[in-house]
């Protein structure tokens, strides 16, 4: 964590200070959360454990179950049923999930050409989905019971997409197209 938290300071607060044309270094973007979410559905109850703790392993915390609102039928789904894990990490297990994820998960994807720009929503977040959990080095793949993807949601404080993109390629984030 002390690593890039001090790559932020020493180098990308005054690149994009200068790049930004801001006469405050606080007015400068930083990271505010990273939010990752797994929906699995309606699953086994080992399964469901067993993902919990994998996700629990690569996430550096444990997960908050989310359970259904409604009842459908259709789908054979009872209202409290968990279908799904939540996690938010901020200060410093937020920092170092972003340098776990940026040197060692994104490395790990096959035919990796960088992130997608798609992911901003306008505000300054990125959000990215991964399709299994597999690629984080803490999950072992021989005891995996189900394969399941989810969003990662990096929140930001930058105002507009581009200020966000310049924040998040400063701090290492490879995107694949460039402007």
């Amino acid at each position: 964590m002390a690593d890039i938290k001090h790559h932020y300071k020493t180098v990308v607060t005054p690149a994009l200070t200068e790049k930004l044309g801001l006469k405050n270094p606080m007015l400068v973007p930083k990271l505010q959360k990273i939010v990752i979410n797994m929906a699995f559905g309606i699953v086994e109850k080992d399964v469901q454990k067993s993902l919990l703790e994998e996700f629990a392993a690569f996430a550096g915390q444990k997960p908050v179950a989310v359970k259904a609102r409604k009842s459908v039928s259709n789908f054979k789904l009872r209202e409290g049923m968990v279908i799904a894990a939540k996690v938010t990490l901020r200060g410093g297990r937020m920092y170092d999930f972003f340098d776990r994820f940026v040197n060692n998960v994104l490395p790990r994807i096959r035919d990796f050409r960088g992130v997608p720009v798609r992911g901003f929503d306008g505000r300054g977040n990125y959000t990215l989905g991964l399709k299994e959990q597999t690629i984080f080095p803490e999950v072992d793949p021989t005891r995996i019971k189900a394969e399941k993807g989810m969003d990662i949601t990096f929140v930001t404080t930058a105002a507009d997409n581009p200020s966000a993109r310049l924040f998040l390629e400063e701090m290492g984030m490879p995107f694949a197209g460039r402007k």
